[in-house]
């Protein structure tokens, strides 16, 4: 059982439930982990605009030093990029420092391992298991043993250029709006999108250390929304704190959220045949909207629990080569290792200029549904196993069959609360309203807290 990593590493409330301590345990642990069997070590680490992330990294360094690590720092630079920096540098690990789109009191430790990707879970309970035992750690490196701190002040530039090589393709003649969320791509994805040809306005980046996230980037694009009307600009970007998330907005300022950007990019690269075995993998979140689009267009879809950690598994375990959420987090295998916010809308706008099409255009490809969720309070022993009630069942049966393939019921247990959440897509908002409160009024009256 985790007591520290979830499944996007160590996060918390910066200097309480993440405080030095732990950020220091966590660097001594996690180094002696991967020094084992090893002379030397070479460590990557990177964050985000937050606050804590000096104090955090100060401690998390100390602790990787004093087990030998040598420590390249990358200062503020995008999540993504680390885990590129992290195989251009033949590094044996990386780490980021960010909470990705929570507020500015929370921070995190992710750690990524020498190819890039999520340390494996057996790694992560090893580093667990020193954490609460750090007398167990039995290595003291004195003299010339003790690791360095290295900043590489090319870092920001390594990433941009390799960025720049995927995209084969001059932006000039697109204005586009950037929306940095004040956090680690305020830098980076203004320059590359300068460099490709393209005329930029910036917003949301101007990163105090507090105003990460705040009213603003993927989670709050409206300022986007109203800045690309107002500008007249042909699309608009809005990233993450820790820039692993895409979230766009039309030259009419409508959204265009992951669903859309994965579908119309899978129809891209399947024409071209880059769509790796024609198929799209998704998670059971991903609007039903999506899932016909991509049988009207020939692609197979792979579905996955809610979580871009189960989605890249299965894109690696089956070896396909684009996947993603319905949030922004997606995955173009080919080029990174992991969700690349600067990437994704690096690629969304290079099949625009291909294509010679305005993205209200491109999008149009997939109707969204509505969808509506209710949650139900339950009795805990009950939440997995509700289909055991043939009410329940019969009811979810019933509705499937008034969908008829144009619409979908959805039922997730919560991981964390006693409740389970309902949730019905269709064509008619009103009439799926009315299934999904029956449904859940069903659920509460058999298992519901009463």
């Amino acid at each position: 059982m985790r007591k520290y990593f979830g499944t996007d590493g160590v996060r918390g409330i910066a200097n309480t439930e993440l405080d030095c301590d732990l950020a220091y345990k966590l660097g001594r642990a996690g180094g002696y982990v991967l020094t084992k069997g090893k002379d030397s070590v070479k460590v990557v680490v990177g964050r985000d605009t937050r606050i804590s992330g000096d104090m955090l990294e100060a401690a998390l360094i100390s602790g990787l030093m004093s087990v030998g690590c040598d420590v390249i720092t990358v200062g503020i630079i995008p999540t993504p990029a680390v885990a590129y920096l992290t195989r251009k540098y033949k590094a044996d690990c990386g780490v980021v420092i960010s909470a990705s789109h929570n507020p500015v009191e929370y921070n995190g430790i992710k750690f990524f391992n020498n190819e890039g990707f999520k340390l494996d879970d057996d790694i992560e309970l090893e580093i667990e298991s020193y954490i609460d035992n750090m007398s167990n750690i039995e290595k003291h490196p004195i003299g010339t043993d003790i690791g360095k701190k290295i900043f590489v002040d090319s870092a920001e530039r390594d990433y941009i250029d390799y960025l720049k090589s995927h995209i084969n393709c001059n932006l000039s003649g697109m204005k586009i709006v950037l929306d940095g969320a004040n956090g680690a791509a305020y830098r980076v994805a203004p320059a590359v999108f300068r460099e490709l040809g393209a005329e930029v306005v910036e917003i949301n980046c101007n990163p105090d250390g507090t105003n990460i996230n705040l009213n603003c980037g993927s989670t709050h694009p409206e300022l986007l929304q109203k800045t690309v009307v107002e500008s007249k600009a042909d699309m608009g970007m809005a990233y993450d704190g820790d820039a692993d998330r895409l979230i766009a907005v039309d030259e009419n300022g409508d959204i265009v959220d992951g669903d859309k950007i994965m579908v119309l990019s899978a129809i891209n690269m399947k024409n071209k045949g880059l769509l790796k075995n024609d198929t799209l993998v998704v998670t059971v979140m991903s609007n039903i909207g999506l899932v016909i689009a991509a049988k009207e267009n020939g692609i197979k879809l792979e579905t996955t629990k809610v979580g871009d950690r189960y989605v890249l598994e299965e894109m690696v375990k089956s070896g396909h080569c684009l996947g993603g959420e319905q949030s922004g987090h997606l995955v173009f295998l080919d080029y990174n290792t992991t969700g690349d916010g600067t990437m994704s809308s690096l690629v969304l706008a290079s099949i625009l200029k291909e294509e010679n099409k305005k993205l209200s255009e491109a999008a149009s490809v997939m109707d969204q549904y509505p969808q509506v969720l209710v949650n139900v309070k339950v009795k805990n022993e009950y939440k997995n196993s509700y289909m055991d009630f043939e009410e329940i069942a019969n009811e979810i049966e019933r509705i499937e069959s008034i969908m008829d393939g144009m619409g979908r019921v959805l039922i997730r247990p919560s991981g964390t609360e006693p409740l389970v959440r309902v949730m019905i897509e269709g064509k008619d908002e009103e009439h799926i309203y009315s299934l999904a409160n029956g449904l859940a009024d069903i659920i509460n009256q058999k298992i519901g807290l009463q």
